[in-house]
C-alpha cells in the first residue's frame, strides 16, 4: 500500500532575499519499495545556508534545485520497510531526501546511524556528529593546522559551524574570539569557553575586534565575509591562516558586493586563505567519528538546537538562517 508523504518543492527561484512564496508543500504518494529498496519516514530535516546557492540556477559543485521538484537536504529518519538486507525496521538512516516526510531509496543511498552506540539523540547526525561537524572539524585541522596559544577568530559563531569550531579550538588549547548577532547568543558561547566575544550588530566592528585579540589573530574560521572577512585581514598576525567556510552576508546579493578592500595583506602578511568542500576531506571521516562522537558522550563539546515543527515550516525554517533566528542547529522536526 502506498504512502502518503508531505513534501516542499522550490515553486520559483528567488531573486535577493528568499520569501515564503518561493516554495509550495505538495501531497504525493510514495510506492511501496522494490527489490533492493526501502521505505523511511523522516523524524528530522536540515536546512542549511549552502542551500541557498542550490536555488540558482547555474553550474556548481552541486546541481542546482529543480523548480517543481522537492528540495534535497540532511535527513535522519526510521526505517518502515525494507527489501535490503542490510537494514531491518526501526533502523536509523541518514540520507540527502530531507524536505519531505518519507520517501523509498536504494540502500547504497542511505548511511545506517548508530544512534544507540553513539549516546545521542539521532537529530546530533544533522549537527555536531553530521555535515556541520564535520566541516568544522575536518577544516579546522587541515586548514587551520591550529597549535596550543593560537589566537581563532569565528564569525557567525553561535551556528551549527561556527559553535563547533569554537569548541575544537579550546580542546586544542587555542584562545577564540567570537562574533554573533546578540549578546544572548554571546552569553551562550562563553558559557560553553569563548574568552571573548563581538556582537557584530553593536558598535564598530573592526574597534571591537581589535579590543577582542590585542595581539591579533593566528586563525580566521569565515562564515560571514563582508566586513568580517576585511576585519580578520586586518587584525591578522603573520602567516595566519584562513578557512573560508561560507559567506552568507553575500548569498542574497542581487549584484556583486565590493570586495574587502585591504587585499594585499596576505602578501605582505604571508597569509594562507583555502575555500572548500566538507566532502574534500572524506579522508578523516572515521578519525572525525572517533574523536568528535567521544566529545559529544563525554560533554566537551555541547550543541544548541532550534527547532521548527512539521514540513510545512521548513520554509521558515530556512528564511530564518539569514535573519539569525537560530542559535546552533537549525532543525525541522518531522516525526
Amino acid at each position: 500500500m502506498a504512502t502518503t508523504s508531505r513534501e516542499v518543492r522550490l515553486k520559483s527561484r528567488p531573486v535577493g532575499i528568499p520569501e515564503a512564496a518561493h516554495f509550495e508543500v505538495a501531497s504525493v504518494q510514495v510506492p511501496d519499495p522494490g527489490a533492493g529498496e526501502v521505505l523511511v519516514r523522516n523524524a528530522w530535516m536540515s536546512v542549511d545556508p549552502y542551500m541557498r546557492g542550490r536555488m540558482y540556477d547555474r553550474p556548481s559543485y552541486v546541481p542546482p534545485f529543480q523548480i517543481g521538484a522537492a528540495l534535497q537536504g540532511g535527513a535522519v529518519g526510521q526505517v518502515v520497510t525494507s527489501n535490503d538486507p542490510k537494514f531491518q525496521p526501526g533502523d536509523w538512516v541518514e540520507s540527502m531526501n530531507g524536505w519531505r516526510e518519507a520517501y523509498v531509496a536504494a540502500g547504497p543511498a542511505l548511511n545506517k546511524l548508530p544512534v544507540a552506540e553513539a549516546g545521542v539523540t539521532p537529530q546530533a547526525f544533522l549537527g555536531v556528529l553530521g555535515m556541520p561537524g564535520m566541516t568544522a572539524y575536518t577544516s579546522f585541522h587541515r586548514i587551520g593546522e591550529p597549535k596550543a596559544g593560537d589566537v581563532v577568530f569565528v564569525s557567525g559563531a553561535a551556528g551549527a559551524v561556527g559553535s563547533a569550531v569554537c569548541q575544537i579550538a579550546k580542546l586544542r588549547g587555542c584562545t577564540v574570539v567570537a562574533s554573533a548577532g546578540s549578546d544572548e547568543k554571546l552569553g551562550w558561547l562563553k558559557a560553553v569557553g569563548v574568552d571573548a566575544g563581538v556582537n557584530y550588530k553593536k558598535g564598530n566592528l573592526l574597534e571591537n575586534v581589535r579590543a577582542a585579540a590585542p595581539k591579533g589573530i593566528d586563525i580566521y574560521f569565515d562564515n560571514v565575509g563582508g566586513e568580517h572577512l576585511e576585519v580578520a585581514l586586518e587584525v591578522a598576525r603573520p602567516f595566519a591562516r584562513f578557512i573560508e567556510c561560507g559567506m552568507i552576508s553575500v548569498y542574497n546579493d542581487t549584484s556583486p558586493a565590493p570586495g574587502p578592500r585591504n587585499m594585499p595583506y596576505i602578501v605582505g602578511k604571508r597569509i594562507k586563505m583555502q575555500g572548500f568542500i566538507v566532502s574534500d576531506f572524506m579522508d578523516m571521516r572515521e578519525h572525525f567519528y572517533a574523536e568528535m562522537g567521544a566529545w559529544a558522550r563525554n560533554g566537551q563539546i555541547k550543541w544548541e538546537e532550534t527547532v521548527e515543527n512539521g514540513v510545512e515550516n521548513a520554509p521558515k525554517a530556512f528564511l530564518g538562517l539569514f535573519s539569525g533566528g537560530n542559535t546552533g542547529k537549525m532543525l525541522v522536526k518531522l516525526g
